[in-house]
């Protein structure tokens, strides 16, 4: 899977040094390159690493709510994304220690938010202490192979004007995204009105938030005149579709914001734990919504569209456009294998009516893929050429140690025993 709506047979992908040599026919390959490492998957899809481009990866609710616990709950995000062929997340949350330690660690790529919030957490006590810290964790990472930050701005509406100008003048001084949750819910605007007197998007453009480094999350409770300010300043967006309905904030215009043009990545959101960290559910649920603005492309067209969005639409959010999102010459290799053996995947040679027949052939197997596609199809994943998931078994993480101490931490919250 390589230029729009393309899906190359019988090809083989060249990795040096972790970034992408060269994607050509496997007997080219054969011919040109001698390889250290060969993996073959002869029934298989490769396309780029799915990007979860705003998810809360170290979450420990409970009664016990310590740094060990939260490393463990990162790590248990970190296999949930790795097992449904996520190379790279967008952080969110108020533990990006725990939350970059786990991804590096594992391997994973990832953008941290650095929360800054009027409300005291276990991060900071208040705005200046919160810029304090980010700007320390910043420089910690500065330069990360596999590690990047932006300043996450946690309850906009909370923050003062003068916390916003600060964040916005750092940002432009240091070259740094800003990424913060917008329009999340109709109670969100009505408190942003009665305080600020103006909506959220509308307040941020006046204290000079609203530029292209700017990645807006959710953005579902707007109107028109919200849409048009988000065009005109090129902003990104992260539609996290499945958090907002199961948070009772109900759906995105989806379709109203692909027409805008601007970057759009997919992403969990602040979902229900029960909901899990499931990328495929979400970019089936974008691809559904955006079909109210089909222009006449067809399933297959909605299909590209809904894993572009997945895939290099989430890259493009964060700021990774450059170096990850599709497989191309001298990009990182972060890369997703799909088996498409799975029942899931042969519906189109059910054959039940000509128009399935006629839908599936025109953009096999990514209608498949998009619409009946889920973590069981994922066999291998790798991040800048390092092999994480191997038919799907961990390489470097160790699960089994994970879910013991997991199971322990439940059993000690269960007994009340926080010693």
């Amino acid at each position: 899977m390589t230029a729009p709506g393309e899906v190359l047979a019988h090809h083989t992908l060249v990795v040096r040094d972790g970034r992408i040599l060269a994607v050509l026919p496997h007997a080219v390959a054969l011919e040109r390159y001698t390889a250290t490492v060969n993996v073959e998957r002869t029934s298989h899809l490769v396309l780029p690493g799915l990007v979860n481009a705003g998810v809360q990866v170290a979450v420990a609710g409970g009664s016990i709510d310590r740094p060990e616990r939260r490393q463990d709950a990162a790590l248990m995000s970190i296999a949930e994304l790795l097992k449904g062929g996520t190379t790279c997340f967008g952080g969110a949350g108020f533990f990006p220690e725990e939350t970059a330690h786990a991804a590096t660690e594992q391997g994973l790529r990832a953008l941290i938010g650095l929360p800054i919030a009027a409300a005291a957490s276990s991060w900071a006590d208040g705005p200046g202490a919160y810029l304090t810290r980010a700007l320390q964790f910043r420089d910690v990472y500065l330069g990360h192979p596999t590690i990047t930050t932006a300043f996450a701005p946690h309850s906009p509406c909370t923050l003062s004007d003068e916390a916003f100008r600060r964040i916005a003048t750092l940002a432009d001084e240091l070259d740094t995204g800003v990424v913060v949750a917008l329009h999340e819910s109709a109670a969100e605007v009505e408190q942003s009105l009665m305080r600020h007197g103006a909506r959220p998007i509308a307040r941020l453009d006046a204290l000079g938030l609203l530029t292209p480094a700017l990645t807006a999350m959710h953005m579902a409770h707007v109107d028109e005149r919200d849409i048009d300010v988000a065009r005109r300043a090129g902003i990104a967006l992260v539609l996290c579709p499945d958090a907002d309905v199961l948070r009772g904030h109900g759906l995105p215009p989806v379709a109203a914001w692909i027409a805008t043009g601007l970057r759009i990545g997919l992403g969990s959101g602040r979902a229900p734990c029960a909901a899990g960290l499931d990328s495929w559910s979400t970019l089936r649920l974008t691809a559904v919504l955006s079909a109210a603005d089909d222009d006449g492309g067809g399933t297959a067209q909605l299909a590209w569209e809904a894993l572009a969005r997945a895939t290099r639409g989430g890259a493009a959010a964060l700021g990774l456009g450059a170096e990850i999102g599709t497989l191309e010459t001298g990009k990182w290799a972060d890369l997703c294998c799909v088996d498409l053996r799975g029942p899931a995947m042969q519906r189109g040679a059910l054959g039940a009516a000509p128009d399935a027949r006629a839908i599936c052939a025109a953009g096999a197997p990514l209608v498949e893929l998009a619409f009946n596609g889920g973590r069981e199809l994922v066999s291998d994943v790798w991040v800048a050429g390092r092999h994480l998931l191997n038919e799907g078994a961990f390489t470097r993480l160790d699960w089994g140690a994970v879910r013991a101490r997991v199971t322990a931490w439940d059993s000690r919250s269960t007994t009340g025993d926080a010693s």
